[in-house]
């Protein structure tokens, strides 16, 4: 005879919180789920009859009833006439039968096995390279100068919902749910052809466009085919971090290029680059200083490539983001020798948690690639990639970019103003795009402890040093961002700022 469990352990195990976005019939249904799955229910019991469960748990009995309904549909649960509703024998079968294993006591196992030797058996270890550190609770700081972060007030919320949902209808669903195996979304690829690329005088057919999980995952596929211990690759210096780590655990050489007020130097630094086999360069907003590299300089870098016989790997870093005017061409539109691989991002300035990028290359190349990513992760989700296609034939994209424009650059002019007033002795580079913001300090500032010390009065910026390559930083520079802090809390925090700055200053 079936068991009945009494309701009052109903009320003990429904903890309602205080704010969820989850429905009242949700969280019932999530209640009973885990106590079948968890095994508190034995096989075969009888619950409460909805009206006994709606009275212990204070709702209405109707959620109750839609809550049972939709566990019979899905198998939790069974359904007897006159009887009432019974947890299914079957969902329990597999979850809890195993028999118990006979082991020594585990103080005595971990002393008498041998373990692996896991440094002896890494031939490299990520984890100790230098890399941009920004700290989980970063949103609990009162002035988070920080870079390519989310800021829920610029974030559109309802037309990415509407987008989402979009995706979901039956017709759509049909489309992105099959595995893709080497294929991206078509109405995605589409989108970047002819709404993305064209902003940036690119022209590219189907075949030469790839889609990644975001630019990181670009530039570590490019790295994986191209790079490894023969192939000399220039390098910006400053310069990318992320990209800077993904070619040293390729063993790829790296030749340090300097970077002025114009980015990388050709004409210059013509002996530097005839020795790369790639160059990596960041020309529409330089990372770190966001300097934008200018036209006659993008002429020679791609007229110095053809005679050298290098390629240019164009990181096309925050070019959506330009508030002064029409952006300089991409390396890659001025390119007519394939002699170009352009990475690009669809979620830095939108939603970085999304992770959506791409190449543009010649096709032999992103044949390659696509068939490298397959051996990773076969393809980015087709859901996101549908619905990003979505927001971007509705438009929603382009309005985005002009709102964040509009913001970006009301919150640059109140940081360089801020800058100037109460740090003149510091030097910046004067924003014209991006989100971000290079400060040199005066020679004796220690931007490490004075990145400490702001952390703890509760304001972060970004330590320079590491985007030099080892033994060429220069420890007074730091970063700071603009894309995720308050208008309003801009002065207030370099005011703050530069009074740390000048509690290092010497003593006359």
């Amino acid at each position: 005879m079936a068991s009945r469990m009494s309701s009052a352990m109903w009320t003990q195990r429904f903890q309602r919180p205080a704010e969820s976005n989850i429905s009242l019939q949700g969280q019932i249904r999530q209640m009973l789920v885990a106590a079948i799955l968890d095994g508190q229910i034995p096989a075969d019991t009888a619950l409460p009859s909805s009206r006994e469960l709606a009275d212990q748990l204070s709702v209405a009995r109707n959620t109750v009833v839609l809550a049972y309904q939709q566990l019979v549909e899905e198998g939790y649960l069974i359904s007897r006439e006159r009887s009432g509703h019974f947890v299914n024998p079957a969902m329990l079968e597999g979850q809890h039968g195993f028999a118990p294993v006979q082991t020594v006591p585990q103080r005595a196992a971990n002393e008498a096995l041998a373990r692996p030797d896991w440094s002896a058996r890494m031939g490299r270890t990520p984890s100790t390279q230098r890399n941009i550190v920004k700290p989980a609770s970063w949103q609990n700081y009162e002035f988070p100068f920080i870079y390519g972060q989310f800021d829920q007030a610029l974030f559109p919320t309802s037309d990415w919902r509407e987008c989402c949902m979009k995706a979901l209808s039956v017709l759509e669903i049909r489309n992105w749910a099959p595995d893709l195996i080497e294929r991206d979304d078509d109405t995605l690829v589409q989108q970047i052809r002819t709404r993305v690329l064209p902003r940036r005088g690119v022209f590219a057919m189907p075949d030469e466009i790839v889609v990644t999980i975001g630019a990181q995952q670009a530039l570590y596929l490019i790295a994986d085919l191209l790079a490894n211990e023969r192939t000399t690759i220039g390098f910006e210096n400053p310069g990318y971090p992320d990209a800077r780590n993904i070619f040293e655990n390729r063993d790829a050489p790296l030749l340090p290029l300097p970077v002025d007020d114009g980015g990388v130097r050709p004409l210059e630094d013509r002996a530097l680059l005839e020795r790369c086999d790639y160059v990596y360069v960041t020309p529409s907003h330089q990372c770190p200083t966001s300097v934008t590299m200018p036209l006659e300089r993008r002429h020679a870098l791609l007229e110095m490539a053809q005679a050298h016989d290098f390629v240019v790997i164009e990181d096309d870093y925050e070019s959506e983001n330009n508030f002064s005017g029409a952006p300089h061409p991409a390396l890659k539109s001025l390119d007519t020798a394939d002699r170009v691989i352009y990475v690009g991002s669809l979620s830095k300035s939108f939603a970085p948690g999304l992770r959506l990028g791409y190449v543009v290359g010649p096709r032999e190349l992103i044949r390659e690639l696509r068939s490298l990513r397959r051996l990773m992760v076969r393809h980015p989700a087709a859901y996101i990639q549908r619905a990003f296609a979505t927001f971007l034939s509705l438009g929603h994209h382009d309005a985005l970019l002009r709102r964040l424009a509009y913001a970006y650059k009301e919150r640059a002019e109140v940081l360089m103003t801020a800058l100037d007033t109460h740090l003149p002795e510091a030097r910046h580079v004067p924003i014209t795009g991006g989100a971000s913001c290079w400060v040199e300090g005066p020679p004796w500032l220690d931007s490490r402890r004075l990145a400490a010390d702001a952390e703890a009065r509760g304001l972060l910026i970004e330590l320079g040093d590491v985007f030099f390559m080892t033994g060429l930083a220069q420890r007074n520079c730091f970063r700071m961002g603009f894309s995720s802090i308050r208008l309003e809390k801009i002065d207030a925090g370099v005011r703050l700022l530069a009074e740390l700055v000048r509690a290092q200053k010497p003593a006359a």
